[in-house]
């Protein structure tokens, strides 16, 4: 190994660019198109929105579009909200005891803008003006007043731009799109009260009425004979539908799991819900559920 004039050999161990370590970062929590949509609707259901309505083409990398009615951003705060570990949800090591809201380490906006061609617009439901911001690749590129109803409009393109290796690992269109709908249909049934719409390449593939009746969301994520057949959890650490024996699908996909509103998916919780039925179906049978455990 080459020596420097002072004889002491050269450091073989540097600081990464910042846009590297940001697109090795961002891997972590965006790794396909679904993951996007996600981190997008748990941000507009943390803001309180009562509609939210998600826009995606060409599987995801053609566009994907969140817009929701929710509290919105004012101009001081839309372009930090894209910078890591930018949040409002926390302050201390503290709030993680009570934190309440699906989203809190301020990544998921940051990580998204590393990987894609990002333009977010937003206005406070407090007034005020509405801002508009694009970031490709991590940079800023526009930050602008911009005229647009109170909530957020998070529009992301040519995902994975600078990523060429992580398309490699994408599932065909057809699949990708499916993750996404499944996906959405999760996020409606945890949240009955939010009216959720989603439009697959012009075509509207789910929309939820938001009226708070978990039935009805059911009914609009699978088929009103099915919701009809589902029968009512109401006890006091957990409530939710679940169907009766004769009622059942091929998979084991169709057991929702939430706590305290919050998709989670726990193979022991999920087993223990099949074992209910133990003997009254067949063995690759299996069970429809949407069931909140409140702790």
């Amino acid at each position: 190994m080459p020596r420097t004039d002072t004889g002491i050999e050269p450091a073989r161990i540097t600081i990464l660019p910042s846009s590297v370590a940001d697109g090795i970062a961002a891997g972590e929590v965006v790794d396909r198109p679904a993951a996007v949509v996600k981190e997008l609707a748990e941000n507009a259901i943390d803001a309180g929105a009562t509609r939210i309505h998600i826009r995606v083409e060409a599987a995801g990398q053609g566009l994907i579009e969140a817009v929701d009615d929710g509290q919105g951003m004012n101009p001081a705060d839309l372009p930090v909200a894209f910078q890591r570990h930018a949040t409002s949800k926390l302050r201390s090591l503290e709030d993680l005891r009570t934190i309440r809201t699906l989203g809190f380490r301020g990544e998921a906006l940051a990580s998204i803008a590393a990987v894609a061609d990002v333009e977010a617009v937003s206005r406070s439901r407090s007034g005020g003006e509405g801002f508009r911001v694009r970031i490709q690749g991590a940079e800023l590129i526009a930050a602008e007043p911009a005229g647009c109803p109170a909530g957020t409009r998070v529009s992301v393109q040519q995902l994975f731009f600078n990523t060429p290796a992580r398309l490699k690992f994408l599932k065909q269109p057809a699949t990708e799109n499916a993750i996404i709908s499944r996906l959405v249909g999760e996020l409606a049934l945890g949240n009955p009260t939010i009216a959720f719409r989603l439009d697959v390449d012009r075509r509207r593939v789910l929309e939820t009425s938001g009226t708070g009746d978990l039935r009805a969301t059911f009914a609009a994520v699978y088929d009103s004979q099915t919701a009809t057949a589902m029968l009512t959890v109401e006890e006091s650490t957990v409530r939710g539908l679940i169907s009766p024996p004769a009622l059942h699908r091929g998979t084991r996909d169709h057991v929702v799991i939430l706590v305290n509103g919050r998709r989670i998916h726990h193979r022991n919780l999920a087993f223990a819900v099949e074992q209910a039925y133990r003997g009254l179906r067949e063995p690759d049978r299996f069970p429809l559920a949407v069931l909140d455990l409140l702790v």
